[in-house]
C-alpha cells in the first residue's frame, strides 16, 4: 500500500498517472514519476513570454527537452478591426487598418487603399507622385520592420548588441516617418486616391543622407552575425520547412523564399509602379532560420536601392499632385502645417467659407458622410515584410465598407510553427518563431 504524499498527490486517468507537484522531497518525486513508461509534460509558453513576439500562446507537449507537439493559441490581442470598419467611412478605415500589423502600418494602408481605388475605378487616376511616395514609404517601412525582426530575433537567442544596432537604424526610419506624416507609427498616411500630404521642404536631401548612413551601419550586424559560430549553431538546420511544406500551408514571404522560390509580388504581380524599379528578389536554399535571417539582411540593401530610385523620380515630379483631382474623393483636400498642428490650410478655409456655399456644404458632407463606392468586391495583394498581404473589400454602394477581410501573412505563417518545432528542442522554438516574424496585431486584427 502506497502512502499519500500531500506535496505530490496523483490521480489515475485514461492517459496514465497525473502528478500535481507542489513541493516535497525531490528524490522520492523523481522515483514516482520514473515508474511510468514515458514522461510527457505539457507547458504553456506565453501568452506573456517575450520570445513569442506579442501575446502568442504556444501549448507545448515535451518529452524531456524534445517537443512532441506544439499548438499555437491566438486571439489574445483581438481588436475587431475588420468588423469595426463596417461602421466607419472609407477614409476612416485607413486609421483602423494601419493598426493591424503595427510594425508595417504603411503596407496595411496601401493594400486597403489600392482595393478601394479598384472599386472606385480610379486606379489609373492616382497621381504618379503619390504612387512613388507610397513605394518609398513602404520600402522604408520594410527596413524598420526587418530591423525589429532581426534585432529581437538575435536578442532572444542571446545576442544583445545586434538589437542595439537594429533599433538604432529603426529610429532613423521612424524619424523620417515623423518628418513626413507627423507620426512614427500608425500614420494613416496613405489615403484612397493618393497620400495625406506631400513631402515637406527639404525631405529628399534628408532621406538621401539617411540612406547613406543606413547602408554604412547595416554592416555592423553583418559583421557580428554572418559566419559567427555561435549564431550558426543556433540557426542552421533549425526551424526546417521545405518548399512542399510552405506551399501546403500557404506560407509566403522570407519563409517561402528561404526554400529557393523567388516569389515576391513586387515582381510577379507588380503594383504602385514596382515594375519600373530595378531590384533583386533575395532567396536562400537552406529552408531554416539562418536562411531567413540572411534573406532579411540582404533585402535591406534592395530596399535602399528602391528608395534611391524613388527619390530620383520625386525630384523630377516636384510640385505634381499627390491626390486624385476628383474633389468628391480627395479628402482632406488642402492640408497645411500651421501653428496648431496639421489641418486644412487657412486659404482653403477662407475660400470655402467666404466665397462658395456649395464648397462648404460639399466639404461638410464629405467629412461627415464620406464618399460612395460602387457596389462590388475586389481582392488586392501586396508584398509586406512578412509575405502576401491581401485586402478583400466588399461594397454595397454606400459610404462604408459592407465587409472587410485581410489575408494577413502572420496569421497564415503561424501555421508553420508546429511543422518547424515538433521533433526539435524546446530552446529552438524561440529561433523558429522569430524567423516566422509574426505580429499578433495582424494575426488577431
Amino acid at each position: 500500500m502506497t502512502t499519500f504524499d500531500p506535496y505530490a498527490p496523483s490521480r489515475d486517468t485514461t492517459e496514465g498517472t497525473v502528478y500535481s507537484v507542489t513541493g516535497g522531497d525531490w528524490d522520492s518525486l523523481v522515483q514516482e514519476i520514473g515508474s511510468t513508461k514515458e514522461e510527457r509534460v505539457v507547458v504553456n509558453m506565453g501568452p506573456q513570454h517575450p520570445s513569442t513576439h506579442g501575446v502568442l500562446r504556444l501549448v507545448l507537449e515535451l518529452e524531456g527537452e524534445t517537443v512532441t507537439e506544439a499548438r499555437a493559441g491566438i486571439g489574445y490581442l483581438h481588436t475587431g478591426i475588420e468588423k469595426n470598419m463596417e461602421y466607419r467611412s472609407w477614409t476612416q478605415g485607413t486609421t483602423f487598418v494601419t493598426r493591424m500589423d503595427y510594425l508595417a502600418p504603411l503596407f496595411n494602408e496601401t493594400a486597403y487603399c489600392l482595393a478601394v481605388e479598384k472599386l472606385l475605378g480610379i486606379t489609373q487616376d492616382v497621381p504618379e507622385r503619390a504612387s512613388v511616395i507610397r513605394v518609398m514609404m513602404m520600402e522604408l517601412n520594410r527596413i524598420s520592420s526587418h530591423m525589429v525582426a532581426l534585432g529581437t530575433g538575435a536578442l532572444e537567442l542571446g545576442a544583445i548588441s545586434p538589437m542595439f544596432f537594429a533599433f538604432r537604424e529603426r529610429e532613423t526610419v521612424l524619424d523620417i516617418f515623423e518628418m513626413i506624416s507627423g507620426l512614427r507609427m500608425n500614420m494613416a498616411y496613405v489615403r484612397p486616391g493618393g497620400v495625406q500630404q506631400d513631402l515637406p521642404a527639404g525631405a529628399i536631401p534628408k532621406i538621401r543622407d539617411a540612406v547613406k548612413l543606413m547602408r554604412k551601419n547595416f554592416k555592423d550586424n553583418t559583421t557580428l552575425l554572418v559566419g559567427n559560430s555561435i549564431w550558426m549553431k543556433r540557426t542552421q538546420g533549425i526551424g526546417y520547412l521545405d518548399l512542399a511544406g510552405c506551399t501546403t500551408l500557404g506560407i509566403t514571404g522570407p519563409v517561402l523564399r528561404s526554400t529557393g522560390l523567388p516569389w515576391d509580388l513586387r515582381k510577379v504581380q507588380p503594383y504602385c509602379g514596382y515594375e519600373d524599379y530595378n531590384f533583386d528578389v533575395i532567396t536562400a536554399d537552406t529552408c531554416d532560420v539562418y536562411g531567413r535571417f540572411l534573406i532579411r539582411m540582404n533585402e535591406l540593401e534592395q530596399s535602399l536601392r528602391i528608395i534611391e530610385q524613388a527619390l530620383d523620380k520625386l525630384e523630377k515630379l516636384e510640385g505634381a499632385p499627390v491626390m486624385v483631382a476628383d474633389k468628391k474623393i480627395a479628402w482632406p483636400a488642402q492640408l497645411a502645417m500651421g501653428g496648431d498642428g496639421l489641418g486644412n490650410s487657412l486659404n482653403h478655409i477662407r475660400e470655402i467659407m467666404g466665397t462658395s456655399m456649395e464648397s462648404l456644404i460639399h466639404h461638410f458632407k464629405l467629412v461627415t458622410e464620406g464618399f460612395h463606392v460602387p457596389a462590388g468586391q475586389v481582392y488586392v495583394a501586396i508584398e509586406s515584410p512578412r509575405g502576401e498581404l491581401g485586402a478583400q473589400v466588399v461594397s454595397d454602394g454606400g459610404t462604408k465598407p459592407y465587409r472587410m477581410h485581410f489575408r494577413e501573412p502572420s496569421f497564415n505563417n503561424l501555421q508553420a510553427t508546429s511543422a518547424m518545432s515538433e521533433g526539435g528542442m524546446v530552446a529552438d522554438i524561440i529561433g523558429a518563431v522569430a524567423s516566422i516574424d509574426p505580429v499578433m496585431g495582424g494575426v488577431d486584427r
